[in-house]
């Protein structure tokens, strides 16, 4: 009997990546095998996000790029957009199945047979039923995996569907990510990842309740300790729950790595409150000076959103300047665009569209020169390269613990390895190269 086989697509955050991992190894469990989008599949999975328009706007294009391939293919989307707005999904031409924030852990369970529907068919919870813990990580690249340790959010900022796609604030218990961190590390995978929504308010809900049973440090501490994980990254972390205790602990840490992705918003305290953050940017600055302080060459990214209702010139030039003179490396730049059921998508002030367009541009520009001084205060320091394992026209990439991405002629024994190099120049598109010859004793 042929087996079936299965074809992911994952829009948005790496934690979307640590769940369709997940997801994928059910569907092995059931006797599926894997292949790529491209290829001819039975069913094809597509975890979905809806944090900006544009991915809204993808899912219907890679639902139409999985009929081209196989038009008789049976079509699933989960994730969060398929928990916001599960009809407008199932109503997309050729999309059969449509699961919520609940329902997409047991997609299996849905798959009596695989024939076409004529009618996209919906399972989606009521979002206050997704109050339990469903633990992930990803092991698709065997350089670095994705590893769930939080889900959900119970802030409220005013431009964010997100509580309204992964309901309330809940954490994997410590012992299961310990147990997932194990299992990764026996995997010769290098670096860890973690990763979830709000991983700054880990703890909460750990075993179903509102408490938390352990603090974001407690678990920095305990999975510094297991063996086998030669690099643990902080993804994304809320300025007000980055404590001095973890960035000092980060700095002395065996694993740990000196990069941090701290989201901002606004360099504006006007629109901050306008947001419903919880700090003002003075507590921005404090955090930065914080890890700048003990880790003099940390890489620090930012999350930024221009164009939010009430964001006068005045205001984003506040913005800009703030970022200018930040201490910073690099800049994740997002154009603000209305979502149903968020306070601000009623808010006064509409910034029109072209404006918002302008803004991002000049962010954009703003972070190429940030990356390249961060680049280039790193150059003659020697530092430690994870190799990734893809063959980009003749060369090999890789980055360092903090944060810099190198190149180097392509070497398939480099594939997953580390090693120490002296960073020597910056290369015409961003990168930083060292000279080959020089350091390849250290390969030997």
């Amino acid at each position: 009997m042929t087996r079936q086989k299965v074809a992911f697509y994952t829009l948005g955050c790496k934690l979307n990546f640590s769940e369709t991992s997940t997801i994928a190894r059910s569907f092995k469990d059931e006797g599926f095998d894997r292949v790529d989008f491209s290829d001819p599949a039975d069913i094809y999975v597509i975890n979905t996000c809806s944090v900006t328009d544009n991915a809204d706007k993808r899912f219907k294009t890679i639902v139409k790029q999985a009929q081209k391939v196989n038009p008789n293919a049976f079509v699933a989307a989960v994730g969060c957009y398929a928990q916001l707005k599960p009809q407008e999904l199932a109503d997309v031409d050729g999309v059969d199945l449509v699961l919520g924030a609940t329902e997409k852990f047991k997609i299996t369970d849905y798959l009596n047979d695989l024939t076409k529907n004529d009618f996209g068919e919906v399972h989606a919870c009521e979002i206050e039923e997704a109050d339990f813990y469903v633990g992930s990580y990803s092991i698709g690249d065997r350089t670095r995996a994705f590893l769930k340790v939080q889900d959900g959010c119970d802030y409220k900022c005013t431009y964010c569907t997100i509580p309204l796609a992964r309901g309330i604030s809940r954490s994997d218990t410590l012992k299961n990510v310990l147990k997932n961190a194990k299992e990764i590390s026996q995997k010769n995978i290098k670096e860890i990842v973690l990763t979830g929504v709000n991983i700054g308010d880990y703890g909460k809900g750990e075993f179903g309740n509102k408490k938390h049973e352990h603090t974001f440090y407690e678990l920095v501490e305990a999975l510094d300790e297991v063996e086998g994980i030669e690099r643990l990254r902080i993804s994304s972390i809320e300025p007000n729950l980055l404590k001095n205790e973890t960035i000092e602990f980060v700095a002395d840490s065996r694993t740990f790595v000196p990069h941090f992705h701290i989201p901002l918003q606004s360099g504006s305290n006007t629109i901050l409150k306008a947001m419903r953050r919880r700090y003002m940017k003075e507590l921005y600055v404090d955090r930065v000076d914080s890890i700048k302080n003990t880790m003099p060459h940390a890489c620090i990214g930012v999350d930024v959103i221009v164009g939010f209702p009430g964001e006068t010139d005045e205001l984003f030039l506040e913005t800009y300047n703030f970022l200018a003179n930040l201490d910073v490396s690099y800049l994740h730049v997002f154009t603000y665009s209305e979502r149903d059921n968020t306070l601000a998508a009623e808010m006064d002030g509409v910034v029109p569209k072209h404006v918002r367009s302008k803004r991002s541009k000049m962010l954009r520009g703003l972070s190429v020169k940030k990356r390249r001084a961060f680049y280039e205060s790193q150059l003659g320091t020697t530092r430690t390269v994870l190799f990734e394992s893809e063959n980009k026209e003749g060369y090999i990439h890789g980055f360092t613990e903090n944060y810099v991405k190198v190149k180097v002629p392509w070497n398939p024994e480099l594939v997953n390895t580390l090693h120490d190099v002296t960073l020597t120049k910056i290369d015409e598109d961003g990168l930083v190269r060292f000279d080959f010859m020089a350091d390849k004793a250290r390969y030997a």
